[in-house]
């Protein structure tokens, strides 16, 4: 029986945690309604941007996101998990505030990596640039060479497919983003990358494992399945 209660800090962004908690539902063993586990979602979409907190001195999430924490807490949530990479800059300042333990996306890459894919070294990453700002995949992946875009791919490309008129965070998730994370990706490839990790959890919404000749790892996945199985 899952009898646990899982709670979702969501919102960051809004089709990411909606892909997330789907993801979650196909991927539990149940034969009827009552095998799948309780969720609670709290999808704040007014939590401010944490790229712009990180990069340029923008509005703290922190406390929002607390807020959104508590919501779960009050009702009732033995784990929480929170589909954003980049929120994960603030991890540590939500769980002192909160009683249920919360999955830690970069934790359970790591050990995936580890597991599956113990002899590559040569890593990948596409995400924010707050997220890459952190520093937090090298915090993790101590062991890794962590390969990111030019800067110029970074801005035009990355960026554009999350942030832009045409991007992902608009509700656009063919045509334009595609394309310039398939180039995103290609370059990563071209500087010997082994693996790639989509961390953000808009590029996972669109960047399939069919359009490149490399494993890509999705952070979100992981935490799903460590959700159904821990």
């Amino acid at each position: 029986m899952n009898d646990k209660v899982i709670g979702i800090i969501g919102g960051m962004g809004p089709q990411a945690t909606a892909d997330f908690y789907m993801n979650l539902i196909k991927k539990t063993n149940a034969k009827r309604d009552q095998d799948h586990f309780r969720v609670i979602i709290d999808s704040n979409v007014k939590i401010p941007d944490r790229t712009e907190a990180i990069l340029h001195n923008g509005e703290s999430p922190v406390k929002a996101m607390v807020e959104t924490a508590k919501n779960l807490e009050m009702l009732g949530v033995d784990v929480g998990c929170i589909p954003c990479m980049t929120a994960h800059y603030f991890i540590k300042d939500i769980e002192r505030e909160v009683s249920y333990p919360i999955i830690n996306a970069f934790v359970e890459v790591k050990k995936h990596i580890c597991e599956f894919y113990p002899k590559i070294k040569n890593i990948g990453v596409l995400a924010t640039t707050g997220t890459i700002k952190t520093g937090l995949f090298e915090k993790y992946l101590i062991n890794a060479n962590v390969i990111y875009p030019k800067d110029a791919t970074q801005k035009e490309k990355v960026m554009e497919a999350i942030y832009g008129s045409e991007g992902i965070k608009s509700g656009v998730t063919e045509g334009k983003p595609v394309q310039l994370l398939e180039e995103a990706a290609n370059e990563l490839i071209d500087k010997g990358a082994e693996l790639i990790i989509l961390g953000c959890t808009e590029i996972g919404l669109v960047l399939k494992h069919e359009y490149m000749g490399i494993p890509l790892i999705d952070p979100m996945e992981i935490v799903i399945d460590t959700l159904i199985t821990g």
